[in-house]
C-alpha cells in the first residue's frame, strides 16, 4: 500500500492536504467502527451471520480474471473430475483411475489455460504413508485444437516434448508404444541428473485432447509400480496415441469444423471491454447444425454472454458420417490468439 505524503508549508505547520488526508482517515475508520459495532455483513463473505450465505471455498486458490465456464451444467467437462473413495473419475473423457494405496489428492487443479492446457488432477502419497520414497502422479490434459505446439495428435505432442528438452535433462527412453489397461499409450522417460529425478510420461488421445499421467520421483522402482497400478483404470474404446477423436456415444471431434464452408449463418460476438485476450471455446453442433453446448475455456463473464448470444445464431452445415447425420464437437478462438512458442534461432531472425 502507498504511504501517504505529507506537506509542510514554509513556517513547519502542516498543509491543508494533510489536514483534509487526517479527516478522511478518521471519516473512513469510524464507518470501519461503526460497521464492526452492527455486527457481521449480512449479505455474505466468511464473515457473515446469514447461515445461507455463500462462503469462500476452502482449499483452493483463488484467481481473479478470466475464467473457464459452460452454457450449462449439464454436459460434462474436462475440467469436471474429480476423486472420490479414493478413485479419480472423469464422464468427459471416460476415465476411472484407481489411485494407488496410500496416495491421494489434496489439492484440485487451476482452470484451464487459453491455449486448453489443464490440470486435472495432482496425486501424492497421504501424510500417513510409510516409506521414505516420495512421489507425485500428475494427470493432465491438452486440447489439441489450442494447443500452441505443432501437433496433431498425442504421439507427435510427446515427441516434441522430447525435442525440445533442454540440456539439463537426459533422455531414458525415447517415446515407445505400450499396452496399458488394455489401450495403447506413448511411454516417454526422462530424468534430470543434477536433481536426480524421473519423470515418466503416459500419454493416450481422447476426443482431441491429449490425456497424460506423469510420475515423478527420485525413486524408478516406485514409478514401475505406480504405473502397474494403471492396470486398473477403465478408458473408452477411441483411447489411442493417434486415435481418440471422439464418435459413438459422444460428437465426433473436428478440428476447424467452424470453416466458412461449413457456416450457414452467422452472427459474430462484439465486446465492449476486453477486446485483447484470447477467448478459445468448445461448442458441440448437434444433428441439425445447431450450437448446443459452449464450453469456454477462458473469458470474462461479459466476454462469455457476447459469444453465447452470437453463437447460439449460429447454422452450421450437419456433419454426416456413414450418410447420418451426427454431432460434431470443434473449437473456435475468439480475440487474439496467443503467441505461439519459437525456436530460439527463429527468435534470433526476428529481431
Amino acid at each position: 500500500m502507498a504511504r501517504p505524503v505529507f506537506f509542510k508549508s514554509d513556517d513547519g505547520t502542516l498543509t491543508m492536504q494533510t489536514r483534509l488526508l487526517r479527516c478522511g482517515l478518521f471519516f473512513g475508520l469510524s464507518l470501519i467502527l461503526v460497521a464492526w459495532a452492527q455486527g457481521a455483513p449480512q449479505s455474505g463473505g466468511d464473515f457473515s451471520s446469514n447461515p445461507e450465505a455463500k462462503k469462500l471455498p476452502t482449499g483452493v486458490i483463488l484467481v481473479k480474471g478470466a475464467w473457464s465456464s459452460a452454457s450449462d451444467s449439464v454436459t460434462p467437462l474436462p475440467e469436471g473430475g474429480q476423486v472420490a473413495n479414493n478413485v479419480y473419475r472423469n464422464e468427459y473423457f471416460g476415465i476411472s483411475y484407481a489411485l494407488s494405496p496410500g496416495w491421494t489428492e489434496k489439492y484440485t487443479g487451476p482452470p484451464p489455460s487459453d491455449s486448453g492446457h489443464y490440470t486435472l488432477a495432482q496425486i501424492r502419497p497421504t501424510e500417513t504413508s510409510k516409506g521414505a520414497s516420495r512421489g507425485s502422479i500428475l494427470v493432465s490434459a491438452q486440447d489439441l485444437f489450442f494447443t500452441p505446439t505443432p501437433a496433431g495428435n498425442a504421439m507427435e505432442l510427446v515427441n516434441f516434448i522430447k525435442d525440445n528438452l533442454t540440456a539439463d535433462f537426459a533422455v531414458e527412453q525415447a517415446p515407445t508404444l505400450v499396452r496399458i489397461a488394455n489401450h495403447s499409450f506413448v511411454r516417454f522417460d526422462y530424468a534430470s541428473p543434477v536433481a536426480e529425478l524421473h519423470w515418466h510420461i503416459l500419454a493416450t488421445q481422447i476426443r482431441c485432447h491429449m490425456v497424460q499421467f506423469v510420475f515423478t520421483s527420485r525413486d524408478p522402482e516406485l514409478i514401475q509400480r505406480l504405473i502397474q497400478d494403471m492396470e486398473r483404470m477403465t478408458l473408452p474404446a477411441e483411447a489411442g496415441p493417434i486415435s481418440g477423436r471422439g464418435g459413438g456415444e459422444v460428437p465426433v471431434c473436428i478440428k476447424d469444423y467452424a470453416r466458412d464452408e461449413n457456416i450457414m449463418e452467422r452472427v459474430d460476438p462484439v465486446f465492449t471491454e476486453r477486446k485483447f485476450n484470447p477467448v478459445p471455446v468448445r461448442i458441440i453442433i448437434d444433428k441439425d447444425g445447431k450450437v448446443k453446448h459452449i464450453h469456454f475455456l477462458s473469458a470474462f463473464p461479459d466476454q462469455a454472454k457476447a459469444v453465447s448470444d452470437a453463437l447460439f445464431q449460429w447454422q452450421f452445415r450437419p456433419y454426416l458420417r456413414d450418410g447420418k447425420p451426427v454431432e460434431v464437437e470443434t473449437g473456435i478462438l475468439f480475440g487474439h490468439a496467443p503467441r505461439r512458442p519459437t525456436s530460439p534461432a527463429n527468435e534470433a531472425v526476428s529481431e
